[in-house]
């Protein structure tokens, strides 16, 4: 069995903390035993997994993976205690704030000899394989991505291209490499509001 342990417990984590309790039969999944999970917030037990503390995680020798399901902006220097410490790593994406940081991260790893993954799970949906399936073979002319959500606290999450960043690559794996044309951002405290708008073009103009 690889142990496991899942730090940070919002939605992805705890659907981690649930998979990993709950393998599919004959999947990957049951080869690995869930040890934990580490959050700043107390909670004692979720689901049958204990709560343990970031020091236990990092220097127990039983577990030899971490998923990490925080915030944003905190991936780069969890990512680099956990290698430090001789783990295995699965990140949710973006792994970093930075192409510089990601490309350390990844150094690091090898030097390490750890596997660090970074996973889009959105890119692994069925919704998102139709519509694969559908921009396939066609040229885009144009269209528009719109989507909503709460307004985050950007200290956690990042700038809101951060954010929003796991949707933009959606566009990059349907449609090659774009490049940013415009970007404009429009706020209201008082509302709660904040709406970015980003124009791109593809390689093909």
């Amino acid at each position: 069995m690889f142990g496991t342990v899942v730090v940070g417990v919002g939605i992805a984590g705890l659907a981690r903390i649930r998979d990993l309790m709950n393998p599919m039969p004959s999947s990957p999944s049951e080869h690995l035993k869930l040890f934990g999970f580490v959050s700043r917030r107390s909670f004692g037990n979720i689901n049958e997994a204990k709560q343990i503390s970031l020091e236990d995680a990092l220097s127990s020798k039983e577990i030899h993976a971490a998923f990490i399901s925080t915030e944003n902006r905190s991936h780069e220097e969890t990512i680099r205690m956990f290698l430090e410490a001789g783990k295995h790593v699965l990140v949710e994406y973006p792994m970093a704030l930075s192409a510089k940081a990601a490309h350390e991260l990844w150094e690091m790893a090898e030097q390490k000899d750890k596997v660090l993954h970074v996973e889009h799970i959105e890119l692994l949906t069925e919704e998102y394989k139709q519509l694969k399936k559908e921009v396939a073979g066609k040229d885009l002319v144009k269209g528009t991505l719109h989507f909503t959500g709460h307004v985050l606290d950007e200290d956690k999450a990042g700038f809101p291209a951060f954010s929003g960043i796991a949707r933009l690559t959606w566009l990059i794996d349907l449609f090659g490499d774009l490049t940013v044309t415009s970007a404009t951002r429009e706020k209201q405290k008082d509302k709660n509001y904040s709406r970015m708008t980003v124009h791109f073009q593809t390689a093909n103009k």
